[in-house]
């Protein structure tokens, strides 16, 4: 007779161990992915022209990046129904987010790292939604994106389930929030003739242009553990202070095209990966 209630108590116990997030914690783990490393809102929201963000349009597009491929519109990922995605179901933000694929079935294009989030896992791109439903519906009608090179028939084949990246594996989860979630390599990387050559991953060389208000340009930087031309000679502090601050080690500024105000929000331990990701690159000298 004894065997029953423990049964059920062991039971009990495997079922909370194994029970997924609640919607609280899928809204404070999109809070800050959102806010953070993925930092939507460094091309989803407007900025003055001091670089700075315009507070009352926070996520609402209109932000434009020009290169001689396109000129791309931010669009407005506010919970307005008829200028963002209120409309939109959870799945067909999920599909837009890691496919690059809109409702109406047509084609997400550059600068969206569509590539790079295609790895993001269930749980993070679910996170994401949860808390982009929290966020205050503001009407703002943003033009459709302009390209001047095909865009491809889809980013790749139907994704089924992504799996979580273990934190128990400090190169796997920091090569995790580098790419998938961070995107990093996709200005840090030359483009050739409109594609990123990821054979020279992390080197460098990709020209920012002046986005449309924004009295700047950049070229991204080398990120590789290349001694001279990249950071391999840089401390981890120092690679902190770049990410987290926008300080490069000698002092200098960096470009505010970088998220610098949502990489802050990185907790150490994420920043701890990424670092060995970035350790673990090959270096790449320039051209």
């Amino acid at each position: 007779m004894w065997r029953f209630p423990m049964v059920l108590a062991l039971s009990c116990v495997l079922m909370a161990c194994s029970r997924g997030p609640t919607e609280d914690e899928l809204v404070a783990r999109g809070d800050y992915l959102v806010n953070g490393v993925v930092a939507c809102g460094n091309c989803h929201t407007p900025r003055n022209a001091d670089a700075t963000a315009v507070a009352e349009l926070r996520l609402a597009g209109s932000f434009v990046i020009e290169e001689p491929e396109f000129r791309a519109y931010a669009p407005n990922i506010t919970q307005d129904h008829e200028t963002g995605i209120g409309a939109w179901s959870d799945q067909e933000i999920i599909r837009a987010i890691r496919e690059g694929v809109r409702p109406d079935g047509t084609i997400i294009g550059p600068p969206m790292p569509i590539l790079s989030y295609r790895e993001m896992s269930d749980s993070d791109v679910r996170a994401i939604v949860a808390y982009l439903r929290t966020v205050a519906p503001i009407r703002n009608t943003v033009p459709r994106s302009e390209y001047h090179i095909p865009l491809p028939d889809s980013w790749g084949p139907p994704l089924g389930m992504v799996p979580d990246v273990s934190r128990d594996d400090p190169l796997a989860y920091g090569t995790y929030i580098g790419n998938a979630l961070g995107h990093c390599m996709e200005c840090h990387t030359p483009m050739v003739d409109g594609v990123f050559d990821f054979s020279r991953t992390g080197a460098g060389g990709f020209l920012l242009k002046k986005p449309l208000g924004l009295e700047l340009a950049a070229v991204a930087a080398n990120i590789t553990p290349h001694s001279e031309q990249g950071i391999g000679e840089w401390t981890d502090d120092e690679i902190k202070t770049a990410i987290t601050q926008g300080i490069s080690r000698d002092g200098r500024k960096l470009a505010p095209v970088m998220a610098f105000p949502y990489y802050q929000n990185m907790s150490d331990e994420d920043l701890d990966a990424l670092i060995v990701y970035l350790r673990s690159i090959p270096p790449q000298p320039p051209d």
